[in-house]
């Protein structure tokens, strides 16, 4: 189920019945959950700003949640994120399942990843549906978009002294450029998160949290590189002052916020998830990288 429309015989899927429909109507939400066995939660929305997206993700969170466990469904899944775990310089370097959801309070994502998290935690007191709840890191891949359209970038031109601005004016290689605080992080394809959803489907491990990432870390010029674009290193200050500005100005659109994602590491071991559900991705970062690249210059011509 899901708000828009969508035809699953285009698609030749003949085992799938789609239900259009909003998580904030109760009703509809219980009758599709009936008699399910398995409940998976994916809804969420992203960039509608913090107001608009608390209301809606945490009530409609409460709907499947709470009706999910009132039918009786054996195992209920939720697509949680890294970004419950919060931004924080005194995090560990590398995190596992048993740190706690902080979340970010200036970052509206994040804040209501673990937020969301809590309430589930606290619906579940009775034991009788097992929750699953994933913690991916930034998802992408050919139908990825997200983090291509939300980077921070400046022009190269508006950054150069006068004397190198005008050469540019006469040499149109004009690229954008992308500050690189170093930080690095972590990428995991949209597929590889398919398979463990579906090992959690089927019961695999045991119930609990599960982070979910390629092996291989990036950086900002990694992502510089695979588009074709300048990176310049700047200073974690920067960084920091910059995050702190755009949490203070209303105006500026939500994906401004994801700054906040390079602020500083958080890097996840992804051990239990390999162990317990037997699931290894399929696509290291980098490749996982360039496919997002090739779909977003598809999808978004001229980039």
């Amino acid at each position: 189920m899901a708000r828009r429309p969508f035809d699953t015989a285009a698609r030749g899927w003949r085992k799938t019945e789609y239900r259009r429909g909003d998580v904030l109507d109760r009703g509809a939400v219980e009758s599709l959950v009936a008699d399910a066995d398995v409940v998976v939660h994916l809804a969420f929305i992203i960039m509608g700003g913090g107001d608009e997206s608390h209301a809606i993700n945490l009530e409609g969170s409460r709907n499947v949640f709470e009706a999910a466990i009132a039918a009786g469904a054996q195992r209920l899944i939720y697509a949680s994120s890294v970004a419950a775990y919060g931004f924080h310089d005194d995090s560990p370097e590398l995190l596992t399942e048993e740190a706690p959801p902080r979340g970010t309070d200036n970052f509206y994502y994040s804040a209501q990843k673990a937020e969301i998290e809590g309430l589930l935690d606290d619906l579940l007191d009775d034991g009788a549906t097992d929750a699953y709840i994933f913690r991916p890191c930034i998802v992408a891949g050919p139908r990825g978009l997200l983090m291509v359209k939300s980077i921070p970038y400046v022009r190269i031109a508006g950054a150069l002294p006068g004397a190198v601005r005008r050469l540019f004016d006469v040499v149109p290689i004009l690229k954008p450029v992308i500050p690189d605080p170093g930080v690095p992080f972590q990428l995991v394809h949209h597929d590889d998160v398919a398979t463990a959803l579906r090992s959690a489907v089927l019961g695999r491990g045991s119930p609990g949290v599960y982070n979910l990432a390629a092996d291989d870390l990036l950086t900002m010029s990694d992502l510089a590189d695979a588009l074709g674009w300048y990176a310049i290193p700047v200073p974690e200050l920067g960084v920091d002052a910059a995050a702190e500005i755009t949490s203070r100005i209303p105006f500026l659109p939500p994906e401004a916020a994801w700054i906040n994602a390079f602020r500083s590491p958080v890097v996840m071991d992804t051990a239990k998830a390999k162990r317990e559900l037997r699931w290894r991705p399929r696509y290291d970062a980098r490749q996982t990288l360039d496919q997002m690249v090739a779909g977003a210059r598809e999808a978004l011509p001229g980039l």
